[in-house]
């Protein structure tokens, strides 16, 4: 987000300093034809003007384009955030009741939450303010009542529910 702001920033210093240009150059102009300059110059002169106006509205269309593009991706962020809330809260619900139906403790709940967002043991420890023995042990006692061999089973069982049944699959295209 910074780099786009400084982006906008930029391209309107970039339409302003060519905006100086042209007045400087149009002053010039005017200045050079009441002195009765040659039309070689004039003609020089001029199409450094239009060249340096062509940049300008070059520019503001580019900045223009730019505001589009990005209230369009701001509307479909919000789109993307609203339906994930409501997946991942779906989820949440059926995570949370697996480790009911494994008769899991609190505490091992939430082990086994930071464990499938991927924690180490002592990342959890220091959130949990206990020692890494502690969590260890939570961890091996999740793993015995759900039957599951580990960290990569305990995420995969999760995630299988999550994949397309294999009748299901998407073609890739081509």
């Amino acid at each position: 987000m910074t780099d786009d702001i400084q982006d906008y920033w930029a391209t309107r210093a970039a339409i302003a300093l060519f905006a100086v240009i042209i007045f400087l150059i149009g002053w010039d102009v005017i200045a050079d034809y009441s002195e009765g300059s040659s039309l070689r110059h004039m003609a020089i002169e001029g199409f450094v003007l239009m060249i340096a106006a062509s940049g300008s509205v070059l520019l503001w269309r580019q900045l223009h384009h730019a505001r589009s593009d990005l209230a369009h991706a701001q509307v479909e962020a919000e789109r993307w955030r609203q339906e994930s809330r409501e997946l991942i809260r779906g989820l949440g619900v059926a995570i949370q009741n697996q480790f009911t139906e494994w008769q899991l403790s609190r505490a091992e709940s939430e082990i086994g939450l930071f464990l499938l967002k991927g924690l180490s043991h002592k990342e959890i420890a220091g959130i949990r303010q206990t020692s890494e023995r502690t969590i260890r042990e939570q961890a091996r006692a999740l793993y015995r009542k759900s039957g599951l061999s580990g960290r990569s089973s305990l995420s995969a069982f999760f995630l299988e529910d999550l994949l397309l049944p294999q009748g299901d699959q998407v073609n890739p295209p081509g």
